[in-house]
C-alpha cells in the first residue's frame, strides 16, 4: 500500500567546495534550501558534499539526479580555475559546455568583457541543453537580471550565502508539489526520551501510512528535553495521531513553548498588556511597557540605549523594548543600541548569551569594563547622540514576576541560572545558590533552576557581596 506521503517530491542537495570541506567556511547553505523546501512540502533525502574535483561532481550529480525529482548544487559556479560545476554537470549528462549566447550577453553588458577565453566568460560556459531561469522579485514584480542556469532536473545555485538565499527564494515555487499540502504540529516535552519512547513508538506504528513521527532530544533547551515532530498529508490524521501522543506524554510534561519569542514579541507582551487581569504580575508589564512607551514618545529611537549586561532583569527589559519597538517601528532595520558595562571576571556563560543576544535582537553593543556610574559618563562623553539609557536593574518588581514573564513567554536566557545561580555578578563572588541545592539520586550536590526560587528574599544568597 503506497500513502500519499510516499509520493511527495524529494530533492537531494550537494554542496561543492574544497572550504567546506576543510572546514574553512561554515556550510548554512544546506540548512537554508532544507528549511524552505520543508516548508514547500519537499522531502530532502540526501544532502552530500563535495570536493571541487570534476569527477567526484559528475558522479554524485548523475547519482542524485536519477534517485530525485529535484536536484539542488550549490557552489563552483564562479570564474576561478576551481568552480568546476558547470563541467560536473556537463560531464553527468554526458554533455559538452558551450558559450550560452544569453549569458554571454549579460555578463558583457555587466563586465564590459568580450574575450570569450576570459576568466568572467567562463560563467557563460555552460552545459549545451543549459535552461536558464528567471526568478521573480515577490516584493517588486520584476524578473531578476541574472538567470539560474538547471539541465534536467538540476538547478545550480551559487555559493555565496546571500546570492543563494535571494536567488532561491524567487525561484522556490518551480519546487513545489501543487498537488500535496504538508500539515505539521509540533510537541514539546520535558521529560527524557528513553522515558517516552514506547509511547512515541506506538503512536508512529498506528499511524505509518500516513503520518510521520520525528522524535528530537534538546540537551541545552531550558524548557524541554525533547521536541516531537509530526508531519502529514492528512490534516485529520495528524490531528488524531497528535490527539493520541499528548494523552500519553507523562502528566504535567507537556510544555507550551513559543519557538520564536522574538519574532513575535509585540503579539504576545501586547496580549499581556491588552488582558483583563489585573493581578500584580500584569499590572507590572503594563506599567513598564507605559515607561517604554513614553521614552520612546519623548526621545529619537538613536537616542535611547538600553542596559544588558545578561542578566535576568536586564533580559526581561531587553525582550520589553523590542517588543515595543516592534510595534511602533514594525519597518525598523536599524541596530538597538545596547550598552554592556563588563565586569571585571565575567562568567564565559554569560559573554556567550550577550553575544547570542546581539545576534537574535540585532543590538549594536557598546562595551565598557567597571564601575556602572562611571561608565554611564563616558556613554555620555563618548556617544552624545544618546540621551536616555534604560537600565535592567529590577528595584520593585518581584524576583517571581520576573521569572514569570521570561518564561511564560519561552524566552532564551543565561545558561548559569538553570545550574542554580539565581542572581550574576563576577566569578569571585557569585556562586549557585544554597538554597536551590539537593542532592541527585546519586548522592551527589545538584542545584535547581533558578526559577525555582520560592522565598524572593533568598534571591542574593549566591553573592559573596
Amino acid at each position: 500500500m503506497t500513502s500519499a506521503l510516499d509520493k511527495r517530491v524529494t530533492a537531494g542537495i550537494i554542496i561543492v567546495g574544497d572550504e567546506i570541506l576543510k572546514g574553512q567556511t561554515k556550510d548554512t547553505n544546506s540548512y537554508f534550501i532544507c528549511k524552505r523546501l520543508f516548508a514547500l512540502g519537499v522531502q530532502v533525502k540526501k544532502i552530500s558534499v563535495v570536493a571541487d574535483d570534476l569527477e567526484e561532481i559528475a558522479n554524485e550529480v548523475a547519482d542524485f539526479s536519477k534517485r530525485f525529482t529535484h536536484v539542488i548544487t550549490s557552489g563552483g559556479v564562479g570564474p576561478t580555475h576551481d568552480d568546476m560545476t558547470f563541467e560536473g554537470v556537463a560531464k553527468a549528462f554526458g554533455l559538452e559546455t558551450v558559450p550560452n549566447q544569453e549569458l554571454v550577453d549579460l555578463i558583457r553588458n555587466y563586465f564590459g568583457s568580450d574575450n570569450l577565453d576570459s576568466a568572467k566568460m567562463k560563467m557563460a560556459q555552460v552545459p549545451s541543453t543549459a535552461r536558464l531561469q528567471y526568478g521573480i522579485n515577490k516584493t517588486m514584480g520584476k524578473k531578476t537580471k541574472y538567470p539560474l542556469v538547471s539541465v534536467g532536473n538540476v538547478y545550480m545555485f551559487p555559493g555565496v550565502p546571500s546570492l543563494l538565499e535571494n536567488a532561491f527564494v524567487m525561484l522556490e515555487d518551480m519546487f513545489k508539489d501543487p498537488d500535496i499540502t504538508l500539515h505539521t504540529q509540533e510537541l514539546y516535552v520535558n521529560c527524557n526520551e528513553t522515558n517516552i519512547a514506547s509511547d512515541i513508538q506506538q503512536v508512529a506504528s498506528k499511524f505509518q501510512q500516513s503520518v510521520v513521527i520525528g522524535s528530537y532530544p534538546d540537551f541545552h533547551n531550558s524548557y524541554y528535553k525533547v521536541k516531537l515532530s509530526l508531519e502529514s498529508t492528512s490534516q485529520e490524521d495528524l490531528n488524531s495521531a497528535f490527539k493520541e501522543l499528548t494523552k500519553l506524554m507523562p502528566s504535567g510534561t507537556i510544555v507550551e513553548y513559543e519557538k520564536d519569542p522574538i519574532g513575535t514579541a509585540a503579539e504576545h507582551v501586547y496580549d499581556i498588556v491588552l488582558s483583563a487581569q489585573d493581578d500584580s504580575f500584569h499590572l507590572s508589564v503594563r506599567e513598564a511597557v507605559q515607561v517604554v512607551e513614553k521614552a520612546l514618545d519623548k526621545y529619537r529611537l538613536d537616542e535611547i540605549c538600553l542596559g544588558f549586561n545578561g542578566g535576568k532583569d536586564c533580559t526581561a527589559l531587553l525582550h520589553l523594548f523590542h517588543a515595543i519597538v516592534q510595534r511602533k517601528y514594525p519597518d525598523n532595520t536599524n541596530k538597538l543600541k545596547a550598552l554592556y558595562i563588563r565586569s571585571r571576571q565575567p562568567f564565559p556563560e554569560v559573554e556567550l548569551f550577550v553575544s547570542m543576544a546581539c545576534q537574535r535582537y540585532n543590538l549594536e553593543l557598546i562595551r565598557y569594563e567597571g564601575r556602572i556610574k562611571e561608565n554611564l559618563a563616558s556613554l555620555a562623553k563618548g556617544h552624545p547622540n544618546i540621551k536616555a539609557v534604560l537600565m535592567g536593574t529590577r528595584k520593585t518588581d518581584p524576583y517571581s514576576v520576573v521569572w514569570k514573564f521570561l518564561r511564560m513567554l519561552s524566552l532564551p536566557y543565561c545558561s548559569l541560572y538553570d545550574q542554580g545561580y539565581t542572581s550574576l555578578g563576577s566569578m569571585n563572588n557569585t556562586h549557585p545558590n544554597p538554597s536551590l541545592q539537593y542532592f541527585d539520586q546519586n548522592g551527589i550536590i545538584a542545584y535547581k533552576p533558578a526559577y525555582e526560587l520560592v522565598e524572593d528574599s533568598r534571591e542574593r544568597d549566591g553573592r559573596n557581596v
